[in-house]
């Protein structure tokens, strides 16, 4: 019986979408597309489709283009010759032409609008009127009608004008067509022409047309119009009435006319009227103007009106709404179920039930006299055992006998103490037992029919009562009765409570409904995580927006066969449980009606019934899971610092200065809403996945780009993406020639500054080689000056002496000490730098001659710092003997009582090492003041200037102090630096 209720249902659901109803009290419903949704203007004139899919719009204030989803518009200020657009038309280039009300051309082409001002072809495009009609012929020529005598012929370069002599047949308004056999028609309102030898030749008809906008040129090249009696159609030079249409319908201003195979759409200012070929009319959009119909290649059917545009989608996606007009009263439907004869039951407010049957529309109004306690239904449920609908609102229970209005009795559950009890929900298994979730808690009644009622006072804890607040109570089809309270989810099983809400977190969370599927699953409604799947108390699958749903917050549940159906503010889902794949679709062409206002659900083996705010809302769906095409997804527009580009080339290359790039893309489905993008640069990227649909890149980097972008709706795969290449320049200062030039340059001055160094350290060396050289001569002048020629003779003289005197034992004495002295000079002379050891042993011996020449008259003694290493101490040669020298001759030897020279060697510091020689003779500023002569000693001048140069050449300078002490005797103090 209900499968052979649910096919007649199914036969009249398909009447109905093939009529679009017949009442008044159901509608189909029309997307409505107005300024709100993004359209410039809701003076809108004209609607076309391009080869891609988008829908265009003309309008008053521009032109937009509709990809689903968002209207793109364009304005005087994006290139157009003027706002008011009047026609829109595509050529075989995919150039979309816009009509202008200034008669003026342009087009569309690859994200760029062609005027006049870019574009000198469209200058010559120039006529002076109003373009009425557009038409591309076999050859690629261009033709246009006028609003005035004037026709136009353009083959991309040249325009030929033509106009006609005849007085009574004129060009004006015509609309040109070609036939199949590729001849050129001109149909006015005047007379029909036909293009001969490059020229209109007049063809007597006496069937004009009623304007150029009732004509319309089928795929076969023939062509309906209308005229005074009614639908035409023309092939060539034949022409015979197709059906005769009510003149009241022609005389109404028709507009743009279009012809399917059900029959003739023709709008006008009373609204759209399809005419099928049996004469049969039905009427849409009532008291609306419209301009024009289209069908695009979704079969969605397109209305222009002066308030927006309409859509009434292709029959298997329409949906349909029983309410607004109907005897339901109160619109705003709470609950919905089914009895078994078919009957819709629907719980509204205003203690209102109302039964519908789908076979004639006939409602059937339950009355309830309890109007305080049965405001609003909220709840009917089918008791399949007893034959009866319990109904339930927030203060009370009741039934009535399914088969109503045979029988009216309506029983009503009671608290036998009168106490008030709030409902939150309840449930019937396939026994007796009725359960209530109530605000106190959950209630089992054992017999709802003879005994529908229950006591607070008499409460039994675990057996036909459980405390705390509960929201939902559902008898599974093991009688087993689960329900959730503020706790979470509970079972009560054979007499035992299972609390799962221990097991896991979520199953602590709030649940709106309860149902039970396939293989013991349970799928929980909860309120903001999706729905939770539980097997044996666990939770195996967790549903939510990132798995497919339209909203985390679900209300109500419903399973259908192989189906589990979910509602929320945001429409509906559909998910498939066959397999426990959990495949999610949805629907969003129904969504626009299913957002916001849901309340309750029932679905029948086609079609789907939905309890809403605004009435019952119900369509036709596929029971097959055919996923749904991806869809077409385009670039749209490219923008380089703010300029468009043409996209006619396969790639760009942009400057160094266009880096920053606005890229708007966009996929077209008039079906779906949720659209889904992922986009990426390059094709070893991984992709990004977005819900915008423009892509700001600022700064990019130097480089070979390829921009990706594809797009899928719910239910789709990804599609195919679209491509755009680009290439950013790199600056002068990037490129591997500046590089070169750099690194050429860079060498050069590398190269320039290592020959200066190379110089400058040579001429430092040249200039230390000098200065030794120099030092050397000075060391050899000193040497000479240090043998000195009186020391050299008085020595001679002693040696002699000796000789004559025989002491032939003190001559080779001194002799041979004289021998060793001349040979130590000639050792030490070739060296810069002697050991303290060789000098002390060099001093010696030449102090040991002093004193053997001077006899007593003078002494001597060295002492040297025993921590001195003196083999590793380094001092300059020939450098304390001029110093010792003077002493012994000028401090000591003026003296007739002789003197003493005493010579001191210590280590005061790291750095310096101390030498001191200090005599007891005159004193240097005795014997300064008592020469008459300027005479020096040349041996100290030489060691003077000898110390000078080494200061310039080491690191630490040689100080020399000479200072007499008190009224006689000298002490000279050198600082030699210790290496």
């Amino acid at each position: 019986m209900n499968n052979k209720l649910s096919y007649i249902q199914a036969i009249l659901f398909t009447l109905f979408s093939l009529c679009a109803l017949k009442t008044n009290a159901q509608t189909a419903y029309l997307p409505h597309y107005t300024t709100k949704n993004g359209l410039p203007s809701n003076n809108c004139y004209y609607t076309t489709q391009d080869k891609k899919g988008y829908i265009w719009v003309a309008t008053d204030a521009g032109v937009s283009r509709f990809d689903g989803t968002v209207f793109e518009n364009f304005t005087v200020d994006d290139g157009l010759p003027d706002n008011q657009i009047l026609q829109l038309h595509e050529d075989s280039k995919g150039r979309m032409w816009f009509l202008s009300l200034s008669g003026q051309l342009s087009y569309f082409y690859n994200g760029k609008i062609y005027n006049e001002q870019n574009n000198k072809q469209l200058k010559g495009l120039n006529f002076n009127a109003v373009i009425v009609s557009f038409f591309e012929d076999s050859k690629g020529r261009i033709w246009f009608g006028t609003n005035k005598n004037i026709l136009g012929l353009w083959d991309g370069k040249s325009l030929i004008k033509y106009s006609s002599t005849l007085k009574e047949s004129q060009y004006a308004n015509a609309y040109i067509q070609e036939d199949k056999q590729g001849n050129i028609w001109a149909y006015s309102t005047q007379a029909v022409f036909l293009f001969i030898k490059n020229n209109f030749v007049l063809i007597h008809d006496n069937k004009l047309a009623l304007s150029y906008k009732t004509f319309y040129t089928r795929a076969d090249k023939s062509v309906y119009f209308l005229n005074s009696e009614g639908l035409n159609i023309r092939n060539g030079a034949l022409s015979n009435l197709v059906f005769k249409v009510n003149p009241e319908l022609l005389n109404n201003r028709p507009g743009y006319i279009y012809v399917d195979e059900k029959g003739l759409w023709l709008g006008n200012n009373s609204g759209i009227y399809v005419v099928d070929f049996n004469g049969k009319t039905t009427q849409l959009l009532k008291d609306v103007d419209v301009s024009q119909v289209i069908k695009d290649k979704n079969k969605n059917i397109w209305f222009t009106t002066n308030n927006g545009i309409y859509r009434l989608p292709e029959e298997n996606e329409r949906v349909f709404i029983f309410g607004r007009g109907s005897k339901l009263g109160n619109e705003s439907i709470k609950s919905i179920n089914k009895d078994s004869f078919g009957r819709l039951w629907m719980g509204l407010g205003n203690n209102n039930i109302q039964i519908l049957d789908p076979k004639n529309n006939k409602l059937e109004k339950v009355n309830i006299p309890d109007q305080k306690k049965y405001n609003t239904i909220k709840q009917l449920l089918v008791d399949e055992k007893y034959k009866k609908i319990f109904f339930a609102s927030d203060y009370g229970v009741g039934y009535v006998d399914e088969n109503y209005p045979k029988k009216k009795e309506i029983n009503y559950l009671k608290e036998v103490n009168n106490s008030v009890f709030v409902v939150k929900n309840f449930s019937l298994n396939t026994a007796n037992s009725l359960a209530l979730a109530l605000s106190s808690g959950v209630v089992i009644i054992n017999d709802r029919i003879n005994k529908l009622e229950f006591s607070s006072l008499h409460y039994r804890e675990n057996k036909d009562y459980f405390q705390d607040r509960a929201y939902r109570v559902y008898y599974d089809h093991f009688q087993n009765l689960w329900f959730a309270n503020i706790n979470g989810i509970n079972e009560f099983k054979n007499g035992n409570l299972n609390q799962y809400f221990t097991k896991n977190p979520l199953l602590t969370k709030r649940v709106n409904d309860i149902k039970q599927l396939k293989d013991n699953l349970f799928a929980m409604a909860t309120d903001g995580y999706g729905i939770l799947i539980i097997k044996n108390g666990k939770l195996i699958k967790h549903l939510n927006l990132k798995s497919g749903l339209n909203n985390n917050i679900i209300t109500k549940l419903f399973v259908k066969e192989n189906y589990l159906w979910a509602i929320s503010n945001n429409g509906v889902n559909r998910i498939n449980i066959a397999n426990d794949t959990f495949v999610i679709n949805s629907f969003d062409y129904a969504n626009d009606l299913l957002s916001d206002d849901l309340n309750d659900l029932y679905i029948t083996s086609n079609i789907a019934y939905f309890a809403t705010n605004s009435g019952l809302v119900y369509f036709n769906y596929n029971k097959q899971n055919k996923q749904t095409k991806a869809p077409a997804t385009f670039i749209s527009s490219v923008s380089v610092n703010r300029v468009m580009l043409d996209l006619t080339p396969a790639n760009f290359i942009l400057k160094p200065s266009e880096r920053n790039i606005t890229i708007n893309y966009s996929a077209i489905d008039f079906k779906n809403r949720k659209i889904s993008y992922r986009y990426r640069l390059k094709d070893d990227q991984n992709w990004s996945e977005t819900k915008n649909r423009r892509l700001e890149l600022s700064s990019l980097e130097p480089g070979t780009y390829c921009f990706e972008v594809s797009a899928k709706s719910q239910d789709s795969e990804w599609s195919k993406p679209a491509k755009i290449d680009f290439k950013v320049e790199k600056h002068f200062w990037q490129t591997t020639l500046f590089l070169i030039i750099l690194l050429a340059i860079g060498a050069f001055v590398i190269y320039i500054i290592t020959v200066r160094i190379t110089k400058r350290q040579k001429n430092k060396e040249q200039e230390q080689l000098l200065l030794k050289n120099k030092i050397l001569m000075l060391e050899q002048q000193a040497l000479q000056a240090m043998m000195n020629p009186h020391f050299v003779f008085n020595v001679m003289n002693s040696i002699q002496h000796y000789i004559n005197t025989q002491n032939t034992s003190s001559a080779n004495k001194v002799l041979t000490g004289f021998a060793k002295l001349i040979r130590k000079n000639l050792e030490i002379c070739t060296k810069s730098y002697i050991s303290l050891e060789e000098e002390i042993a060099y001093l010696n011996l030449y102090l040991s001659l002093e004193k053997n020449r001077f006899g007593d008259r003078f002494t001597y003694h060295i002492s040297v710092d025993q921590q001195l290493d003196k083999e590793e101490t380094q001092i300059p040669s020939m450098l304390l003997q001029p110093y010792i020298e003077n002493a012994i001759w000028h401090g000591i030897m003026p003296k007739e009582e002789g003197g003493q020279v005493k010579l001191d060697i210590i280590q005061k510091d790291d750095e310096y090492l101390w030498i001191k020689i200090i005599d007891d003779g005159v004193g240097i500023k005795n014997s300064l003041s008592n020469k008459n002569t300027s005479h020096q000693s040349k041996g100290m001048s030489l060691t003077q200037e000898r110390i000078n140069l080494l200061n310039k050449i080491e690191a630490k300078p040689i100080q020399l102090f000479i200072e007499q002490n008190g009224k006689s005797g000298t002490t000279v103090t050198i600082l030699v630096p210790l290496t």
